[in-house]
């Protein structure tokens, strides 16, 4: 099995980088992985942590109707280029967290993606640089009001709601070839996502690339690339659960706004 990198939290409310282990333990690093974190001494049983978001970005940059066939659901042409936008870090939660149904909304919508976590200064790079600019893979869920991205014409508030962007359960540093993204609402046998990640339209290096030409991506930024068909809206009390070959399984419920 491929290393697992998480990032937790202790009891003590202490933060910290890590492997996890195949006995779920938790092999404490110095520093976030990507900016080169050695193993210490210190290693956390199952018990003495919680699991937070594998990485905390200054930025989500997110790709729009990057497989033909979503764009199609959504009655749209296939751009010419990526088409980006942006989520707020606040929007992350991690696994088995709880997204939040917000009341201004009447479709909540998910969308099950494949997240690049960058893991070197990138500006203005080629696709060829972008290749080594991408530490490793999670997987993300693009939790999207619907109903307020047609309203508004524009996607910020559609997408940009606390807990609108569950994100892990961790990274690894390769996928497997062939690898699939499936979506799963309640454990149903038949998922309501099922794409191979070969589909997209543009790369995860060609993404990288451009949206280079225009921010600087920052180590540990997460990139969403987009949704495969199947769409569809959740309700309160449903789990949903993204899965990708090589990476596992983020799941997550949801629920109505506390009082």
């Amino acid at each position: 099995m491929a290393q697992r990198y998480v990032r937790v939290k202790t009891k003590k409310g202490q933060t910290y980088y890590g492997k996890l282990q195949l006995d779920r333990s938790v092999q404490v690093l110095d520093a976030p992985p990507w900016l080169d974190g050695s193993e210490t001494d210190l290693v956390l049983d199952v018990d003495e942590y919680q699991l937070l978001s594998p990485c905390a970005p200054s930025k989500i940059v997110a790709v729009g109707k990057n497989y033909a066939s979503h764009a199609a659901e959504m009655d749209s042409e296939v751009p010419k280029e990526p088409l980006i936008f942006l989520k707020p870090p606040s929007s992350i939660i991690a696994h088995e967290q709880a997204i939040y149904y917000p009341k201004q909304s009447q479709r909540v919508d998910f969308e099950g993606e494949l997240a690049l976590v960058i893991g070197d200064r990138t500006k203005d790079c080629t696709v060829e640089e972008a290749k080594n600019k991408i530490w490793g893979y999670t997987i993300a869920n693009d939790i999207t009001a619907r109903d307020l991205q047609k309203k508004d014409g524009q996607w910020t508030r559609a997408k940009g709601f606390d807990t609108f962007c569950p994100l892990g359960p961790w990274i690894v540093r390769e996928l497997t070839s062939g690898a699939r993204l499936e979506t799963i609402i309640n454990e149903e046998e038949k998922p309501k996502q099922s794409a191979l990640l070969e589909d997209m339209v543009f790369s995860p290096a060609e993404i990288v690339a451009y949206v280079s030409q225009i921010m600087t991506l920052l180590p540990g930024d997460v990139i969403l690339t987009g949704t495969p068909e199947g769409i569809a809206p959740m309700q309160i009390g449903d789990t949903v659960s993204v899965e990708i070959e090589s990476i596992g399984v983020l799941t997550n419920i949801i629920e109505a706004i506390p009082d």
